[in-house]
């Protein structure tokens, strides 16, 4: 920070239920956020409240509130408030309540039409305002009167709204939160019956009411998204003409930007999107009907098949693959049963002229009779007993007469 900087001079104090008024610092205190300061009270005397905002941002809320910084009616900030001070303040706000059930029994008793929702004192005991709701113009002078005999106080009378009622008294709102009133809102705008037509809302007071009796403040959050969205929804007025009949509109979702219609009669509702429903809208201003509400459907090009773009057929590729594997383990079998030893010679010129003797097969001892075929078991009798192995040669053939 420069050594010449100078904070702004301006603090917002906050006081019970909320309110909140601008207050200057001339003697340049060092206050932080949420100290207790004792400030000068409109009339005469002193009140004690809490700052809520300082520095710059004081600033840009003054201007927000169109509250010139040079105002006469902006009052000082005479000190920080010490534990005497506290107490005293305590003190007094303990006999608010009691202070109020009594002025509720005089208000009943002089038969005004108000209804007497809050009391401040200020902290030097020296002022009471009592704040009330009416719906017409009230003479309380009497009250006045009764009020100022009964507390020995300085009374003050001041009107609020329902709005500002909840809000200094509080509560729980149907959204399971404290209500907005009494923790930020402070400023208050008028809600019509139209947010909620926008909505799409039910038409139901005691759902679109809040704890003031008035409408819900929260039905204007919303609105502007509302009404954004509504920009390119159709607005139809009249049944959309097809040849298969009339489609009335039944329901529409803003930000799916759907519709669903259904004829008179039927439960089928059909959903069709926002532009074929202008698309159907200009065609009946033209006096021509579609054939159907939907869409008509447009036929996709097929891609092409694998075996098209391949050359050939892949088919005809295994087939050619599992003859090859076939016809290798055929020459494999053969080649083992044709090829018999061979005998080693000495190398030499003759040895190597000469052509290789095939020598007869040896019988096999697996063959009773003495053949070179592997014997063949027989299956068990049903006695049990194991039958001779029986031979799969061939029989000779029998030996013919001799010569002469």
């Amino acid at each position: 920070m420069p050594s010449d900087f100078k904070e702004f001079d301006l603090v917002e104090v906050r006081f019970k239920g909320g309110r909140k008024d601008f207050y200057r610092n001339k003697s340049r205190l060092p206050l932080v956020t949420g100290d207790a300061v004792v400030v000068e009270s409109a009339g005469s005397g002193w009140h004690l409240g809490h700052v809520s905002l300082k520095g710059e941002l004081v600033r840009l809320q003054m201007k927000k509130k169109k509250v010139p910084q040079d105002s006469k009616d902006i009052r000082t900030i005479l000190r920080v408030a010490t534990e005497q001070d506290e107490e005293r303040w305590q003190a007094v706000r303990d006999l608010e309540t009691g202070t109020m059930f009594k002025a509720r029994a005089v208000v009943d008793e002089l038969r005004l039409k108000m209804k007497l929702s809050d009391v401040e004192y200020q902290a030097d005991r020296t002022r009471a305002t009592f704040f009330y709701s009416a719906d017409d113009r009230v003479d309380f002078r009497d009250l006045i009167k009764r009020l100022a005999d009964e507390f020995r106080v300085r009374v003050e009378m001041r009107q609020i709204s329902l709005r500002h009622e909840a809000g200094r008294l509080g509560g729980i709102g149907s959204c399971g939160r404290e209500l907005c009133c009494s923790t930020w809102l402070t400023d208050f705008k008028s809600v019509s019956t139209t947010a909620a037509r926008y909505q799409n809302l039910s038409l139901n007071p005691a759902k679109l009411s809040g704890q003031c009796g008035r409408l819900k403040c929260c039905l204007n959050y919303e609105l502007d998204t509302y009404l954004d969205a509504l920009k390119d929804i159709p607005q139809v007025q009249r049944p959309l003409l097809t040849e298969k009949g009339e489609y009335t509109l039944q329901k529409t979702d803003i930000f799916k930007k759907k519709m669903w219609f259904a004829v008179r009669g039927d439960n089928n509702w059909v959903v069709v999107p926002t532009e074929r429903v202008r698309e159907v809208l200009d065609l009946n201003k033209r006096g021509e009907k579609p054939e159907s509400l939907l869409m008509p459907v447009r036929e996709e090009e097929k891609a092409p098949e694998v075996t098209a773009i391949v050359e050939g057929s892949l088919e005809r590729l295994d087939d050619k693959i599992k003859a090859s594997k076939r016809s290798k383990r055929g020459k494999k079998k053969k080649g083992s049963e044709d090829v018999a030893p061979v005998t080693a010679s000495a190398p030499g010129p003759a040895a190597q002229a000469r052509p290789a003797r095939v020598l007869p097969r040896a019988p096999r001892s697996n063959c009773p009779s003495g053949h070179g075929c592997a014997r063949r078991r027989s299956r068990p009798s049903r006695g049990g007993a194991q039958p001779p192995p029986r031979c799969r040669c061939p029989s000779p053939e029998p030996a013919g007469p001799g010569p002469g």
